[in-house]
């Protein structure tokens, strides 16, 4: 019973410490796998320092009574950070909202003080102290040790509120595992509290207590083996692969252990033929399972040793593999690809250069390392033709071109490994003979084949994307020199623009003398200052009249353009009666609708207030639009002019029936020079400028103009100005010059 207890429980704590130690191997950062390490090197520690200050007798047994009882006390202080990091972390974290009852930073700083002073204690013999005599551990304890057993206690009381707050917490699935685990540490604390605190002080008998000690340990290993089945079956956390290895590991040690041990005790008992003492068996089988565990390493520490005498060449290809793609896929430059790679694979090769060249066309591009020989480039067409695709081509086994072959033993090329793509051959890889006097072997040979299929496709994505930005860069370049072209394109435009302004002000101020005095006679020759006229004379002599005055009127807009590029563009305000001005204008124009069989009629109404208004600049504007109703009306249409003394604003309004502005048209319609194709067709004497320079007007004067038309069907043209703006005033009289004011768009109605 002796032996099988003392292999179950350091079986039971070897397999905790390899479970808790690959745990923390799988995720270091993972609170819950770092206390659980915590938790299995607890259990490892104090299981067998437990089990043999209570079976053995000795020098020893005093010490392990103490780190029986230090570690005891750390194990149940981890024992609720284990939990509550295995809430905080596993699977119930959605399902519990927080497994601490105190503030976490106090519980910690008070804990750790008072776990600190009672090991003080126990180490210094106060709290409990051990003597061994006749075969026999006698222990006496000191009044703080109510103290030790009440932080025990508590420890474990907190554990089992923080774990009962979690199963009541829990969903269905996940209260499975904490049965067990439930079940499992209730029953661990019942029979260690009966074994190590109830039964030594109320049973008399040292036999007795030390064969009831048999009910602690099977209570600790029940609590291992539910947590074991909890984490495996259950799924609580996810180290299955980890316990599953640490069981193999700890179940192959254990029979290596137990089988030499009987192997070897058996044979010593034969051969001797004297009976082992109990201190030396237990001896001996702990430095049996210390061999076996310390096997694993002894014997990877010879292996590393080895590998680095008899392969210090060698490499992991898998490793290398992933590094290319690491390569790959950070970039798609050309050159930091080629560089990175031809630099890893002279590295991995052991090469004594590594040069990667590329082909376009007749065209080949190298991209060497430092140590790469020069002139290998020069070869590269007759390298060409001997490759093959996923066939390295080794120099030594060059047998019909000899030229070639000595030229590429000079440049001390070994072996050349093609590039294939889509079965198009983009270029090869070229590396020099080893630095440790070897030749490629076959593993060399199968890696750069995997190499070069990866390689391949990166580089031609990686040509592609040259190629793209080239063509970006000369598409930008184009781009750069059209748009320099168009510069200097637009700059002879506006010097012609500005030597045509300057030829209109030339003309125009030229033509308006000699205008002036022809439309002058022609007025005194109708008012009879030159005799009697007869009724054809008459009618001629106006047809010329009008005629003049709409070049005056013409001549009027030239200038005016001329003045709004140079910033000269006057607006002369004072009183006129509106009402009056454009009787006097439509007036004017009668004879003209009527040869044009058109009929004007004019709503005058009877009282309109004086508004502050250019004149001139006004008769202009509305000269404009009742022209361009008749022009543009055809015979037998109708004309009529609306001007509305409103609340606030005064409106004129020009509508006739005539052709219209084709929609798609209208928005240019007041640009300057610009002409509707229909208006091109029925007036191809016009010159654009008649509506370009109305809205200047009636813009400089604080108005907005009115416009709506309909193809086929008729126009309105118009303005709209504000009374308290425009009201005269007595004596109001006043000049101001006008740049170019921000322009209202036209008001459609």
């Amino acid at each position: 019973m002796y032996v099988f207890l003392a292999v179950l429980t350091n079986f039971a704590a070897l397999t905790m410490l390899v479970a808790g130690s690959l745990s923390l191997l799988r995720d270091p950062a993972k609170k819950m796998h770092q206390w659980f390490f915590f938790l299995t090197i607890c259990l490892a520690i104090w299981m067998p320092a437990n089990f043999f200050d209570s079976n053995v007798y000795g020098p020893i047994t005093p010490y392990l009574l103490k780190v029986d009882y230090c570690f005891a006390l750390i194990l149940a202080w981890v024992l609720p950070q284990f939990i509550a990091a295995l809430i905080r972390d596993g699977k119930l974290r959605s399902t519990h909202p927080k497994p601490y009852i105190v503030q976490r930073n106090l519980y910690l700083w008070v804990t750790v003080a008072l776990n600190v002073s009672l090991i003080g204690l126990i180490i210094g013999d106060v709290l409990v102290k051990a003597t061994v005599s006749a075969n026999t551990l006698e222990t006496t304890t000191g009044p703080l040790f109510y103290v030790y057993v009440a932080t025990m206690a508590a420890y474990f009381t907190y554990s089992l509120i923080i774990l009962g707050r979690a199963y009541l917490k829990a969903s269905p699935p996940n209260r499975q595992g904490l049965d067990l685990i439930w079940i499992g540490f209730f029953i661990a604390i019942i029979a260690n509290i009966a074994t190590n605190l109830i039964f030594p002080n109320v049973i008399s008998s040292r036999g007795v207590v030390k064969e009831l000690n048999i009910i602690g340990y099977l209570g600790i290993l029940l609590l291992v083996a539910c947590v074991y089945v909890a984490i495996t079956t259950k799924k609580l956390f996810d180290i299955r692969r980890v316990v599953a290895r640490s069981l193999v590991y700890s179940l192959l040690l254990i029979f290596i252990g137990v089988t030499y041990s009987i192997i070897a005790i058996g044979l010593s008992v034969a051969v001797s033929g004297t009976h082992i003492s109990k201190t030396l068996l237990v001896t001996n089988i702990i430095l049996i399972f210390i061999a076996a565990q310390a096997f694993q390493y002894i014997r990877g520490f010879f292996t590393s040793l080895t590998s680095r005498i008899f392969f210090r060449d060698s490499y992991d290809p898998q490793q290398v593999l992933d590094e290319l793609n690491g390569i790959i896929t950070a970039t798609l430059d050309l050159r930091l690809l080629t560089k990175s790679t031809v630099t890893l694979l002279e590295r991995t090769m052991k090469s004594s250069f590594c040069t990667l060249v590329l082909a376009r066309g007749n065209n080949y591009r190298d991209f060497s390392s430092s140590t790469s020989p020069k002139g290998l480039n020069e070869h590269s067409k007759n390298i060409e033709k001997l490759l093959k695709p996923h066939t390295p081509l080794v120099v030594d086994n060059i047998e019909h071109e000899a030229t070639l072959r000595n030229a590429l033993d000079k440049l001390q090329v070994e072996l050349i490994e093609p590039l294939y793509a889509n079965k198009s051959f983009i270029g090869y890889i070229a590396f020099g003979t080893k630095q440790n006097g070897v030749v490629y072997n076959q593993q060399d040979m199968q890696l750069l084949t995997l190499v070069a299929d990866s390689l391949s496709v990166a580089v031609q994505n990686a040509l592609r994307f040259e190629e793209i930005e080239n063509f970006n860069r000369t598409l930008q370049d184009r781009v750069d020199d059209a748009t320099k072209k168009l510069r200097r394109a637009n700059e002879k435009l506006r010097e012609m623009d500005e030597t045509k302004d300057d030829f209109i002000s030339m003309a125009s101020h030229q033509l308006r003398t000699p205008l002036t005095s022809v439309k002058g006679y022609i007025s005194m020759v109708l008012e009879g200052d030159a005799g009697k006229i007869t009724h054809m004379q008459r009618e001629m002599l106006g047809q010329a009249f009008f005629s003049s005055q709409r070049m005056v009127y013409l001549i009027a807009d030239l200038l005016n353009v001329s003045r709004l590029k140079t910033g000269k563009f006057v607006i002369e305000p004072s009183p006129v009666d509106l009402a009056e001005m454009v009787e006097q204008e439509l007036s004017q124009l009668e004879e003209t609708a009527a040869a044009h069989s058109l009929t004007i009629n004019y709503d005058k109404p009877k009282h309109f207030p004086l508004l502050m208004l250019d004149e001139t600049k006004t008769r202009q504007v509305i000269m404009n639009f009742v022209d361009n109703a008749i022009y543009y009306t055809p015979t037998g249409g109708h004309i009529t002019v609306h001007l509305l003394n409103n609340s606030n604003t005064v409106e004129l309004r020009v509508q006739d029936n005539g052709i219209g502005v084709p929609k798609s048209e209208q928005a240019h319609l007041f640009t300057k020079f610009y002409r509707a194709a229909n208006a091109r067709k029925a007036r191809p004497d016009g010159t654009g400028l008649g509506l370009f320079m109305a809205k200047k007007v009636i813009v400089a004067q604080g108005g907005s103009t009115v416009f709506e038309s309909q193809e086929g069907k008729g126009s309105t043209f118009g303005f709209i100005f504000s009374k308290h703006k425009l009201m005269a005033k007595p004596a109001a009289t006043h000049s101001s010059e006008v740049s170019t004011p921000k322009e209202p768009a036209a008001t459609a109605k």
